[in-house]
């Protein structure tokens, strides 16, 4: 019998409200019990003991938007350096996107990754399945075979479901399986540029992508959803626009949640400037005012979950001009400081920011982690929110190193993670 004895935490619960001084314990795995009263008795013979010094003991991180190598561009990143990554950033649970080769569609490559996620033996990790066969646009996939061989939810990653047709027909086949899609909001024939249509592109020379792309598409995909029913996802959204489409559609009742990564809350276009092709990512950086209406949509609920959309890319990829660079940048290390420096502004509290990373994606993908209740798998972070430190990205575990955050000072990082019971992470 394994016990560990977490003592002097500020227990953190968003899903129940629970905000205190208190201890926790852990046995086999589990969560035993917890509170500011526990171990008034004693502690426990033989139990490990972890002072937390205060610290902030929360549910671990899950994060629903993570792009890896494997299978097929195991130079970039592979399921076990990822999980190396997620741990040091306290990710308890990662979702790996289906664009890969082969592509995530049909049962044997869930099974792939079910397997290698066990291998691993890090932290948990759950496929999504490609919505249309060959990420293609054109055939669905066997969703109900897919979500009862283990995938947590339907996507095509980075490419929209472009088809209207094929959408509808997803979302009504999903529906009888209560499987969640979840769409890459950009209209192709208006994403052709490479960073935020603007001012700033036209003085860098630069092609640029209209907010309407992704605007027009989930406005088109909720026309589809109020035809078919079911439940809808936008994986992320980068403008003002999208954050008041998507309150007005809860108004009327529709199951639709969103999505926003730690870049767009914390960053803008104008850090493209110097044409660093870090930061180039899909969708684009927008403008402050775009990044402070994602702020405010995720104070007031209206942002259902944070994520990293950590997604590596080689040198090959990013050493070239501006324009003709890969998309993308790897996040899972930096996903919580990024966010915390938004509670450090008085943008929001911090509870509010770890429920969009713990029971929120937890409910939406039916895991039973994400929170802190007795009975529940002891996943776990202990969370430093003063510590200061300075990214460098050479030592970041990720394999690639296209970071956004290189050289930036940030505030607030993992110092333990805790998996099933298991300590998998201590800061060094």
């Amino acid at each position: 019998m394994s016990r560990t004895a977490f003592l002097n935490a500020r227990l953190i619960d968003p899903a129940s409200g629970l905000d205190e001084r208190g201890n926790l314990y852990v046995v086999d795995g589990k969560i035993a019990d917890l509170g500011p009263n526990l171990f008034s008795d004693g502690i426990p013979d033989g139990a490990e003991i972890v002072d937390c010094r205060g610290h902030v003991l929360s549910p671990g991180l899950i994060d629903m938007r993570v792009f890896t190598g494997e299978p097929g561009a195991e130079h970039r990143e592979t399921l076990r350096t990822a999980s190396h990554a997620a741990a040091a950033g306290g990710v308890t649970t990662f979702i790996v996107m289906p664009n890969t080769d082969p592509v995530i569609d049909d049962v044997a490559l869930v099974d792939f990754i079910e397997r290698r996620a066990r291998d691993t033996g890090i932290v948990n990790i759950h496929p999504m399945a490609a919505l249309t066969k060959g990420l293609n646009g054109k055939e669905m996939t066997e969703i109900g075979l897919l979500k009862e061989a283990g995938a947590v939810a339907f996507t095509d990653g980075t490419r929209a479901i472009a088809d209207a047709q094929v959408m509808r027909r997803a979302m009504s086949y999903a529906a009888h399986f209560g499987a969640l899609l979840v769409q890459h909001a950009e209209v192709p024939e208006l994403a052709t540029g490479v960073m935020n249509e603007g001012e700033l592109a036209s003085r860098l020379g630069l092609a640029g992508i209209s907010s309407a792309a992704e605007t027009i598409m989930i406005e088109r995909d909720l026309r589809l959803l109020e035809l078919s029913g079911g439940r809808y996802h936008v994986a992320q959204i980068s403008c003002e626009a999208s954050v008041d489409i998507i309150r007005r559609a809860r108004r009327h009742g529709l199951k639709v949640t969103c999505g926003v990564s730690a870049a767009h809350l914390t960053l803008n276009e104008n850090d493209v400037q110097g044409y660093r092709t870090f930061f180039k990512l899909s969708p684009p950086l927008r403008s402050e005012a775009d990044r402070r209406a994602l702020v405010a949509g995720l104070a007031d609920g209206t942002i259902d979950v944070i994520v990293s959309s950590h997604d590596p890319q080689d040198p090959e990829a990013k050493r070239r001009p501006f324009a003709q660079a890969g998309f993308g940048a790897i996040g899972l290390e930096t996903l919580l400081p990024a966010a915390i420096s938004l509670v450090q502004n008085g943008d929001l509290p911090l509870a509010r920011l770890l429920s969009a990373m713990t029971h929120t994606p937890a409910d939406l993908l039916g895991l039973e982690t994400g929170r802190l209740a007795v009975g529940l798998p002891a996943d776990l972070v202990l969370i430093d929110t003063g510590s200061p430190w300075i990214v460098e990205a050479e030592k970041l575990r990720s394999i690639s190193k296209n970071t956004t955050f290189d050289d930036r000072r940030l505030q607030g990082r993992a110092i333990r993670t805790v998996v099933g019971g298991r300590t998998v992470y201590v800061q060094g």
